[in-house]
């Protein structure tokens, strides 16, 4: 199965996160990173604090989607991620964007990602390593882009 991770971060070493985040989602037992995005600056959206750093990675994996939202979150944890409130500032944020072209509605997970589409921060680093990637029951990521337009995103060098 294919899996498309949203990573972030704007607490602490937030770069130095993301970039550790994708080296353990490399690491993670049934998985293997098949690509990872640019790193991007980004403002935060419904949510406090200074600049995020976005990416987003994709996976080839055999876990079930719960087993690999939980693996999602024990990264997080040990990023020493709290959630104190909703869309809190964060020492790393990973989400499970795309789950193979399925969608999955449960009490702990809902894939595709419900607010994807809405996000520069996931469409800029989704397309540039998935250029042709689909939203199931939406269509092409590449047509969410002038939706997002007017949101803050840049490539770090």
């Amino acid at each position: 199965m294919i899996a498309y991770i949203g990573i972030g971060a704007n607490l602490g070493d937030a770069q130095g996160n993301v970039l550790d985040a994708i080296a353990r989602l490399g690491a993670l037992p049934g998985a293997t990173l098949i690509a990872s995005s640019s790193l991007y600056r980004t403002a935060p959206i419904d949510s406090g604090g200074g600049d995020y750093v976005n990416a987003v990675a994709s996976i080839e994996t055999s876990l079930g989607a719960q087993a690999l939202l939980e693996a999602l979150q024990a990264i997080e944890l040990a990023h020493g991620r709290e959630r104190p409130y909703r869309n809190a500032p964060r020492t790393l944020d990973l989400d499970l964007l795309l789950y193979g072209d399925g969608t999955i509605a449960t009490g702990t997970l809902t894939v595709p990602h419900p607010r994807m589409h809405e996000r520069a921060f996931v469409l800029a680093p989704l397309l540039e390593i998935a250029p042709d990637a689909v939203i199931p029951g939406l269509g092409p990521a590449a047509g969410f882009v002038p939706r997002v337009a007017d949101q803050f995103i840049a490539r770090i060098a």
